[in-house]
Parts: structure tokens; sequence; C-alpha cells
């Protein structure tokens, strides 16, 4: 039987069969009729992927930070979602910024060479047809579907590719300083845990994040993709407000994720289809309530690009396509929040500026709207206006939606803006349902406007510019989008 002899072969990896599956085993007649009778589909003369020339000059970078040590950045491995099942795979950003490669189980390796580092790229090689587990593994290429050789794997990224299962022995009998991206691959930390320390491992990670501060082409030409797939997504929402009128939210999270599969890889973060009170709950992503004509609906969504760069744009609609005053009052209030915060974002300026901006404009409505005492100076000094406005401005945005999270204060919201950043513009208004401190009209209102804003040389771009803001423009978007 072929179990029998798989599992002398290959004694740590045996083929695992399902425990109630309903062919006990395989004949040693089908087990050699398997390895036979197929077509070679090696792939010849592939292009390098699109962004090969960058992700190399990106490890070069990586090499030149520290040089004479061991780096080892892992994909990840696969997650069990339920018994046999798992989650969808997302390579990890570090290994997918400086390979391109999105696939599971993968490690990238640079080892110290007399000028800087060798890399090489650790992948599962194609299915084993001789021991049968191309059919017979859960992961095998009949089940899962066919992965790249390893010729073919360093025709696309440039890197020479090895056999991912005999690195953990290489690891274990590495010698000199090393340092590993944590938190992804047991198996490889394991290999590597009497070599590395948990402080040489933070700067790695560090390193990695703040490379990613400011965009290259690629990534900008990337992330106006993710926006524009993200637009059309909007659009496709407004045009079925009346069937999810009719169901729930769920209907707008499943059109906009329809979008996301069919021009990217997925959605970049949960989507927020948020309406009525809903919108005052900032991480809305049950997606379960009514959608009623009157209230508004916040919708804060993304698409993810194949090379996993995402968009992050919100808009807070009418739904049944005009504010009402009050509605409009506060959406109004936003946008010229938004509108200071966005002419904040400018080479030279301080990170923090935007955030400071929209915040003075939503302190200053609150003051005027008699909701808290002034001055304004006083109310920004006490953060007052927090109890309305709760987050932050704004955030970096790349291959993360909150891109570049491990990079230092000084580097980050500390720092000065420079050409080829992107962030959020994001300030928002919320009153609670049960917030006795205002009045009834504002209970249960939220309002949110975030758009994308690539620093440039002389100023900024709106990425999703091709989204109405101001509420009139609104209004008439959603009017030429419904008939």
């Amino acid at each position: 039987m072929l179990e029998d002899a798989a599992d002398q072969a290959d004694e740590e990896e045996p083929i695992k069969q399902r425990k109630n599956g309903l062919y006990p085993g395989v004949s040693d007649e089908l087990a050699e009729s398997m390895k036979s009778g197929w077509a070679d589909t090696e792939l010849h003369g592939l292009e390098p992927i699109a962004q090969a020339a960058h992700t190399a000059a990106r490890r070069t970078a990586l090499s030149a930070r520290f040089p004479g040590e061991r780096l080892v950045v892992p994909a990840g491995n696969l997650k069990t979602r339920s018994n046999d099942t798992e989650y969808p795979f997302r390579a990890s950003v570090e290994y997918a910024y400086l390979t391109g490669s999105l696939t599971e189980d993968g490690v990238l390796v640079l080892e110290p060479a007399a000028d800087g580092h060798k890399a090489t790229i650790y992948l599962l090689p194609r299915s084993d047809r001789e021991n049968g587990e191309f059919w017979l593994s859960g992961q095998g290429e009949l089940w899962v579907g066919r992965r790249h050789s390893l010729t073919e794997a360093e025709q696309l990224y440039g890197i020479p590719a090895s056999d991912v299962r005999e690195l953990p022995e290489k690891l274990r009998e590495a010698t000199g300083p090393v340092r590993v991206v944590r938190g992804y691959d047991a198996g490889i930390e394991a290999a590597l845990t009497d070599k590395v320390t948990a402080e040489r491992d933070a700067e790695l990670r560090v390193f990695l994040s703040e490379a990613r501060l400011v965009k290259d082409e690629f990534e900008a030409g990337e992330l106006q993709k993710a926006v524009d797939s993200t637009v059309r997504g909007f659009e496709d929402v407004v045009r079925v407000l009346d069937r999810a009128e009719a169901t729930s939210e769920r209907y707008i999270e499943g059109t906009f994720f329809l979008r996301a599969r069919v021009e990217g890889n997925d959605i970049g973060y949960g989507s927020i289809c948020a309406a009525g009170p809903h919108a005052c709950t900032l991480h809305w992503v049950r997606n379960d309530g009514p959608v009623r004509s009157g209230d508004l609906l916040l919708l804060d969504a993304g698409v993810e690009t194949h090379t996993l760069y995402t968009a992050d744009v919100t808009r807070t609609l009418p739904v049944n396509g005009t504010y009402s005053e009050i509605q409009k009052k506060i959406y109004d209030a936003v946008y010229e929040a938004q509108e200071a915060g966005i002419a904040a974002v400018q080479p030279g300026a301080k990170y923090r500026d935007f955030h400071d901006a929209a915040q003075r404009v939503l302190a200053e409505k609150l003051v005027e709207w008699g909701l808290v005492e002034g001055p304004v100076e006083r109310v920004l000094e006490l953060g007052l206006q927090r109890r309305w406005t709760l987050h932050g401005t704004g955030h970096m945005l790349g291959m993360d939606v909150h891109d570049c999270a491990a990079a230092r204060t000084e580097t980050y919201v500390d720092a000065t803006l420079e050409p080829g950043m992107c962030l959020t513009v994001e300030p928002g208004l919320y009153f609670q349902a049960d917030d006795l401190t205002v009045p009834e009209e504002y209970r249960g209102i939220g309002v949110r406007i975030e758009d994308d804003i690539l620093v440039t040389e002389d100023g900024n771009r709106n990425l999703s510019a091709g989204l109405p803001r101001r509420s009139d423009e609104v209004e008439a978007w959603m009017a030429s989008l419904t008939g």
C-alpha cells in the first residue's frame, strides 16, 4: 500500500490520510499508475515580476544595514480555520516587500558574503509525484493547485531558489550572528532558538517597517490601483442601496467584496458598513444591522491589490440620497476639518500637522455649537473634543492598512513628511445614541471622511479624488448612479 511506502520514504512527514475517508488505502497498481503518464508542464522563459528591480534594491538596503549578519525573513504558514480547512493565506509584509513572492512556507535568507549578502529564497518545490504527494496530500497539486518549480521561481523573483524543507537543518548548523522576523514561522524560529535574541530581532523588524515609510514609484502605482478599484466598489454600493434596505448591511459588505475579489486580491481589512447609529462604532465590522432611508451609511473599505497594497477610504452617505439639515451640518464640519488636514500634508511639514489642523476645526465647531465650553485653545489643551472625535486623524498606508506600525516614534509621528510618504486623512465626529450631553437631534449620527494622500515634491496628491467629498457633490454623484 502507498501509505507504507510513503512512510518509509519520508518518515518525518508522512502523507496523512483523512481519518474517515472512503478509501482505506491505495493499491500498488494505482500508485504506479499515478506516477507516470503526465505531460511536462515546466514553464520556460518567464519574465521577472513587475517589482523585481525594486525588491532587489530593498534587499540591498537591508544588506547594508546589517553587514556580516544572517537575516531570515519568513512568509508564514497556513493557519487552520477549523478541522482541515485553512484561512486564506497572506504572506508576511516583510517577506512580500523583499521578494514579491506571496506563497506560504517561503523564507528569504540573506547570508553574509564578502560584498554584502547572498540572497536565497527557500520555497516548497513542485509537489512530489514519486511518493504520491501531488494527489494524496491535502496540500498537493491536484487538491490546491500547481506550485512554481524552483527554477520558475528563480526566473520570477530574480533570486536563487532552494527547497525550504532543507532550511531548518541549515539554520541549526549556522554560525555567526543571526536575526529573524518573528511571529510567522514557528519551525524556523525553533531552528534558531539558541542563535537569536528578541532585542536584535526587534531591530530587524523596525528597520523593515521604517523602510516602507517612503514609497517607491512601483508602490505609489499599486496604491493608486487599489484606490481606483475602491472607487468603483463605492459606486457599486450606491447602486444597490435599495437592496441593502431590503436586507441588511451585509448586502453592502458583499457588494464591495465582489469588487475587491474581481479586481484585486482581497479586501485590505474588514469592511465597515455602518448604517444609522452603528456609524458611531469606529470599527463596526459585524455588518448585520438594518439600512434605513433617512439614516447615514458610513462605509470604510479598501481593495487590496494582487501585490498586497491596500486602499483605505471612507465616505458617509445619506441612504436616501439627501442629507437632512442636522446630518449636513455635521458632515460639512467634518469636511471642513478634512480640508484643513489635507492642506497641511506637505513635504517638510511635521507629520502631526494634519492631525492638529483637523482637530482645531472640529474643536471650533463643537464650541460654536455649544457642546463644549471654550475657548478653543482650552478644549485642545485638555483634549475635550475627543469625546466626539475619538481617534487620530490618520496613519501611514501601504502593504498594511496601518503601515509601518513598528517604526520608531521619531521616524513616524514625530517625523517630517517626505515625498513618497502615503497617509490617510480621516477626521470624524461621532455622537453616540446614549450621549445625554448633546441635543437629541445629534444622537446616533456618526460621520467620517477619509482619503489617501500621497506626499509629492510640491505638495500632495489625493489618490481617492475620484470620489466626491463635498456634501452637495456627494448628493449629485449618488443621484447620477441611482437614476
